[in-house]
């Protein structure tokens, strides 16, 4: 028994050439064989493997390669090496070539069919999430033994009291930006008073408030979409269901009641710095000084002013933490979910925030709160 592969072309009777293989056709042995048959590039028309007495896929491959090189007939196959070149055979024909791309203008449909029905999906889920935690609310309503009050005080501590310092900082800069940028504008015509009236109206009636939901969409609704869609991955809400505990009312309710309540504190403490900030700038720029620019506060400042951002705060509270929770909640597979989980519900809340105030502000100009 050979344990080499060898050839040897030898001459037909009126077909063509013949190359007959023999030995071992096992991945191996067909190495060098290789070699050789790519160095002597032989013609034949009939490639005879009856004296092949071992053979593996490797070797099949070979033959059915040859073979189609030299577009010649296999003879001779034993019944091992027929089976695995049908079985070689089959997995070619398997095989479907790549589909065509489609155009461009077809592929920008599709995409934005997707994104459509990712819209009309993300609507249909997000309000059933409300009416879940709506149910979940009234339930403690009837049964207020169940509320988690420790739980209130712990998320209202990391939403609110942890977020005091760099809000605060935030706004104390906003209010300097807006007091000196107003000021130059201003100088132009004379009114460098009017800097009082603009930085009062805007931090108690928009900027003091809607830059508080950004901040806390950042920094708190994140926590939320993170934390809730690692217990899920981790599998403790499923744990919670199954010793009889309500996910909605031990994760979700205690962090959206800690939201609307912080976001009105926050956005009242923002819009305070803001000014403080405003007459900081003004005593050094304008020669307004600092305790004459908070009198003057509450000459041109109407209260209405300050209602349109209190009736604001809760709303934005609500909208950024059913995001986080809602997109925590919705964490299925793996890690790199919660990770885009977690942006998207931060996308999603500082969006969602913008449009509102929009609305709001037509709202109020309608009502005659402008």
């Amino acid at each position: 028994m050979r344990d080499g592969a060898q050839f040897e072309l030898t001459g037909g009777d009126g077909a063509g050439d013949t190359l007959a293989l023999c030995g071992s056709l096992r991945v191996h042995a067909i190495g060098e064989l290789d070699h050789r048959l790519e160095a002597a590039e032989p013609s034949f028309s009939r490639l005879d493997i009856s004296q092949v007495n071992d053979i593996d896929t490797s070797g099949a491959w070979l033959v059915m390669r040859l073979a189609e090189q030299n577009n010649a007939e296999i003879t001779g196959a034993s019944e091992q090496a027929a089976r695995l070149m049908q079985a070689l055979a089959d997995i070619r024909e398997a095989e479907t070539e790549p589909p065509e791309p489609d155009s461009l203008l077809h592929r920008t449909f599709i995409e934005l069919g997707q994104i459509v029905y990712g819209w009309g999906t993300g609507s249909v889920a997000i309000l059933s999430f409300l009416g879940a935690l709506i149910l979940t609310i009234g339930g403690l309503i009837r049964h207020p033994g169940r509320f988690r009050g420790k739980a209130l005080v712990h998320q209202m501590q990391l939403v609110g009291i942890n977020a005091l310092f760099i809000i605060g900082l935030m706004s104390f800069l906003v209010g300097i930006v807006i007091a000196q940028q107003g000021a130059v504008q201003l100088r132009q015509f004379g009114a460098e008073i009017y800097t009082v009236n603009l930085t009062g109206r805007l931090a108690f009636r928009e900027l003091g408030v809607l830059m508080t939901a950004i901040m806390v969409a950042g920094r708190s609704g994140s926590a939320f979409a993170a934390q809730i869609g690692t217990m899920k991955l981790t599998e403790e809400v499923d744990a919670m269901r199954t010793i009889g505990v309500s996910p909605m009312e031990a994760l979700v309710v205690p962090r959206v009641l800690a939201a609307m309540f912080m976001m009105v504190v926050l956005g009242f403490y923002a819009s305070i710095m803001a000014i403080i900030g405003g007459a900081f700038i003004s005593n050094f720029t304008l020669g307004i000084p600092f305790f004459n620019f908070l009198t003057r506060i509450q000459d041109v400042v109407p209260l209405h002013d300050l209602w349109v951002g209190l009736t604001k705060a809760p709303v934005f509270g609500l909208i950024v933490a059913v995001a986080g929770c809602h997109q925590g909640m919705e964490v299925r597979s793996n890690a790199e979910e919660v990770g885009q989980r977690t942006t998207q519900a931060v996308v999603t809340a500082i969006f969602a925030v913008i449009v509102l105030d929009a609305f709001f502000a037509i709202f109020f100009t309608e009502i005659g709160w402008a």
